[in-house]
């Protein structure tokens, strides 16, 4: 039994007593958690009913009481004022989820809702003319979080990195380099190829600071680009490459993974081709200045002249980002036969993808309702708003090996024997990676995150290195009873033995944590999951800091809370593989 089915068992219950009770059908029927263990395990609030009956929901409660049949399953019913409270059999409980838990552990949280069902996840998107930074980084974790939260529920999931490598800002890094790189490349300068394109970009926009006409040639670079110019597009070639090697290092450290790479400059001209139909359907138009345009028709804004202009098409004939846009579309699902497509960019491109979804409806693709585009808020310095073009910004790879330094001073802190050098490396590596996700992870993606890498890299607390220290600690446990010959037989578990309210508590969480992948999943959001295990550590290490487990002098509850603790560890485990975090046995 899962927590899905054991909630449905209650609401049909109800649904049968409401029809004998008031003779109306109701089919969406809200169970709550109460807010104290001891107001019950759900609770059905009847306000709702209230409203349909006309009669005062205290007495709706009292009366259904008397008509909801109780099974081995609960235990008793109470109408504690407008509310119908439902109390289930601890023992019963304990048993059926502690033993499906631990019978499934490594499919636990898996599901078929996806089944047969495709979908692309498009995260990271980078520009070849510079590396990637912290914001990049909460756009991966976002990405890798949402892609393992659709393989779990059985959809064939595709990670797609949309890679921008043409337009105005790669002619910008370019002309600076072609100007004063004196063919320069980052093996003679022993930096990472990302890095070196990067400081040229810098180095454009300083200098167009003190010279407005270098855009003009920046422009011109990029009208000899489209026109295939072979000594720019050479030139072009030698600079990408340099930049993509560089992202693969980033990549691999940060633990990104992707099945599709897909180039905007392989795809620009389709999304050209696009806009061109468009303009002679009359879906599109030109200005006065001879752009191809489209006017966002919003609420109640018939009249042209009140509507948003959008540029698809420059006056020189060159493309913008929604251009090749609208081709990547068609293209992903043509080729992919996608169910859902998301795109993973920050807040501040909303407008965008409203844009981008209207336009793609308005040409009549019926795939337009299957766009969806999850936004993320800035993150911030103690210094302010991150500037790509004045080099302020808080690089990746010197974020990952900062956070990769400060968690190997607290593991050697914590381990006076010294540990080998490579398991240092390796431990470092997943808590300093684990604490930036974490931290990217644990509140709701529009919201705007003030980065402190020393409260995430903190060992208590709501972190990553909180999380991964509590599976560490049931692996200890757990090992610890290995050692001493006590094994976990199911089948001769006295599961009556639990049900103090610590260990009510944790169960209540771990039950619950399937309904959190779900709701995470639906609403696109991993900080449901996050949240939830940082909830389940707190309610791990209150049960194990009170209760011994090992130690207990009555071997049947010694059995029955090495169960409750394989339990936790298997349901920590998934919530730190979804968040795209190493489980350490050993911290």
């Amino acid at each position: 039994m899962d927590i899905f089915s054991l909630k449905e068992e209650i609401k049909e219950k109800i649904r049968k007593a409401i029809f004998e009770n008031f003779g109306i059908e109701i089919k969406e029927i809200h169970l709550e958690y109460p807010p104290k263990m001891e107001m019950g395990d759900f609770a059905f609030p009847c306000f709702p009913l209230a409203k349909k009956l006309k009669k005062d929901p205290v007495q709706i409660a009292t009366e259904l009481k008397e008509k909801i049949e109780k099974n081995e399953m609960i235990k008793e019913i109470k109408a504690q004022g407008p509310y119908l409270n439902f109390f289930l059999n601890e023992a019963l409980i304990f048993e059926k989820f502690l033993k499906r838990i631990i019978q499934k552990e490594k499919e636990y949280g898996k599901s078929f809702e996806g089944k047969g069902k495709r979908v692309m996840i498009e995260y990271l998107s980078p520009n070849t003319n510079k590396p990637l930074h912290l914001g990049h980084l909460r756009n991966g974790a976002l990405g890798m979080a949402l892609s393992n939260l659709f393989s779990l529920a059985g959809f064939k999931v595709i990670k797609a990195n949309l890679i921008n490598d043409r337009g105005i800002h790669i002619s910008k890094s370019m002309l600076a380099w072609m100007k004063w790189g004196e063919g320069k490349t980052p093996k003679d300068t022993g930096e990472k190829g990302d890095h070196f394109v990067g400081r040229w970009y810098v180095k454009y926009s300083q200098e167009e600071k003190k010279n407005p006409d270098l855009k003009k040639e920046a422009q011109a670079l990029l009208q000899k680009w489209e026109k295939g110019d072979r000594k720019i597009l050479k030139i072009w070639k030698k600079m990408r490459n340099w930049v993509l090697e560089g992202f693969e290092k980033t990549y691999k450290d940060f633990g990104l993974k992707f099945d599709v790479f897909i180039f905007e400059s392989k795809i620009y001209k389709l999304g050209k081709k696009i806009v061109e139909e468009g303009l002679k359907k009359g879906i599109f138009s030109k200005d006065e200045k001879g752009r191809v345009v489209f006017y966002l028709e919003e609420k109640n804004q018939k009249d042209k002249k009140e509507r948003k202009k959008i540029t698809l098409l420059r006056e020189d004939g060159t493309s913008l980002y929604i251009t090749q846009d609208l081709g990547t579309a068609l293209l992903k699902f043509k080729k992919y036969k996608l169910d859902k497509s998301i795109y993973v960019a920050g807040l501040e491109h909303d407008f965008y993808f409203k844009c981008l979804f209207s336009i793609l409806e308005a040409l009549g693709f019926d795939f337009a309702k299957k766009c969806f585009h999850v936004s993320y808020g800035m993150v911030y310095l103690p210094e302010g708003k991150m500037k790509s073009r004045e080099g302020k910004v808080v690089d990746a790879d010197d974020l990952i090996e900062k956070m990769k330094k400060m968690a190997e001073e607290e593991i050697q802190k914590r381990h006076k024997d010294k540990l080998k050098e490579k398991e240092i490396e390796k431990r470092a590596k997943a808590i300093g990676v684990g604490a930036i996700k974490f931290y990217l992870l644990r509140v709701d993606s529009r919201e705007d995150i003030f980065f402190d890498p020393k409260e995430s890299i903190s060992f208590d607390g709501f972190t990553g290195p909180y999380c991964q220290y509590t599976f560490a600690r049931s692996c200890g446990i757990l090992k610890k009873a290995k050692a001493k010959g006590i094994k976990i037989k199911l089948d001769k578990i006295d599961f009556s033995k639990l049900g103090n309210q610590k260990e009510k508590k944790l169960l209540q969480y771990l039950l619950r944590f399937e309904e959190e992948i779900k709701r995470a999943r639906e609403k696109l959001d991993p900080s449901k999951v996050a949240i939830h295990l940082y909830k389940i550590c707190q309610a791990f290490n209150q049960f194990y800091n009170e209760y011994p487990v090992i130690s207990a002098e009555d071997l049947k509850v010694r059995e029955a809370r090495l169960a409750l603790v394989k339990a936790t560890f298997v349901v920590l485990k998934k919530g730190l593989e979804i968040l795209g975090i190493t489980p350490l046995e050993e911290m």
